[in-house]
């Protein structure tokens, strides 16, 4: 495995775990909120080491025994799943201050591969459960936190079952906006960190449907390229309309990608 562990001494942000701040669809008004105090921060400090991982590590196995969750510091980790035909079933991307490693009876629901290099903290689940015990309010922040990747598997159903690959496209792009906004980075331009093909995966179309996807929303005029990585919303009304019913069922059959 490319990692590299040290103690909570050697701490990329010199604050102990970001555990308590929300991530992705868990702000307030878009501002970030924080679960944990600081005497609770500091306290799975002191259980947690620093692990590090090369782009394209995996953090774990799906059904592997679960030794530890995972604290994303920086970068973005996919949560998925490995097909019988060797494709990936991406479940939900992670990003930074997510807490990962969703456990079912001591083994890993998951898998976990980082798509960037990541930064993190390792907190063993048995230290974190010696820890959760004496502290029922600790235990239920945890709780929330690590219950994200349900929640992402709620939105990712409900993203799959929109028709046109473009309302995806459109969808997938307003997710990634509104998890910057609700870090309180700057929305001037979208970070794509993942592959088109990953996007893909993870909406469910193929690479090329992707690809016709984002020509469309270019030629409409709702989103312009830097680059391959970073995307400017132009209109933000036409992305929502785009992503909508209501969007989807007034555009034109020719105006879409094709699944």
């Amino acid at each position: 495995m490319n990692t590299s562990r040290t103690n909570d001494s050697d701490d990329p942000s010199g604050h102990g775990p970001s555990i308590g701040a929300t991530a992705l669809w868990g702000s307030s008004q878009g501002k970030r909120v924080h679960l944990l105090t600081p005497e609770e921060r500091a306290e799975l400090a002191v259980i947690s080491s620093v692990v590090r991982f090369k782009k394209g590590t995996v953090l774990y196995r799906e059904g592997d025994h679960a030794n530890g969750v995972f604290n994303i510091v920086s970068g973005v980790v996919k949560s998925y799943r490995t097909l019988s035909d060797g494709n990936e079933r991406i479940a939900a991307f992670l990003f930074p201050d997510d807490l990962i490693g969703l456990v079912e009876e001591g083994r890993y629901v998951n898998s976990a591969k980082a798509v960037t290099a990541v930064t993190g903290y390792k907190i063993p689940v048995a230290a974190l459960e010696t820890r959760l015990r004496r502290d029922p309010g600790l235990e239920f922040h945890v709780i929330c936190k690590l219950c994200h990747e349900l929640r992402e598997a709620q939105r990712h159903a409900f993203l799959l079952g929109t028709r046109h690959a473009t309302a995806k496209v459109a969808m997938f792009l307003q997710m990634l906006d509104a998890y910057q906004a609700a870090r309180g980075d700057s929305t001037t331009e979208v970070y794509l960190p993942m592959s088109r093909s990953d996007i893909g995966e993870y909406i469910g179309i193929s690479l090329e449907a992707v690809g016709r996807s984002l020509k469309a929303l270019v030629s409409r005029g709702v989103i312009a390229f830097r680059n391959s990585r970073h995307v400017k919303i132009i209109s933000r009304s036409l992305l929502e309309g785009m992503a909508s019913e209501a969007g989807t069922r007034q555009l034109r059959p020719h105006d879409w990608g094709k699944d």
